[in-house]
């Protein structure tokens, strides 16, 4: 039974990638943390926190919206990281194993707005 926003497990994938990215964006060169490092944490933070937020909403449209929203920053993300990629601040594999996992986080959020807009 899900009570609580940190019950789905959509928003537990996104909390895990959101920590990861931190963890990640730590080595980046110093100058880069008003660039692309905030950036990046920015735009990962922002796929839970509208997962969460829509969680909370009075109706299950404001719900979807926010889940679009949610969806858009994995985009952002996933963006954020190519580039993180091809100035060598990650290596391609690291850019791999995240935008794998990135991408299977994009997928639960599309069936979770499947499955609500069934019930609109």
């Amino acid at each position: 039974m899900i009570k609580k926003f940190t019950d789905l497990r959509v928003w537990k994938l996104a909390h895990e990638l959101t920590l990861e990215v931190y963890k990640l964006t730590k080595q980046f060169p110093r100058e880069e943390i008003y660039g692309i490092e905030s950036q990046l944490r920015r735009s990962s933070a922002s796929v839970g926190a509208n997962i969460a937020e829509g969680f909370s909403r009075n109706t299950k449209k404001e719900y979807v919206q926010f889940l679009y929203t949610a969806r858009g920053s994995l985009t952002e993300t996933i963006n954020h990281l190519i580039l993180a990629r091809d100035l060598k601040y990650i290596s391609p594999e690291t850019f791999e194993n995240l935008d794998t996992q990135y991408e299977a986080l994009g997928k639960q959020i599309t069936s979770l707005i499947y499955v609500i807009k069934k019930t609109i």
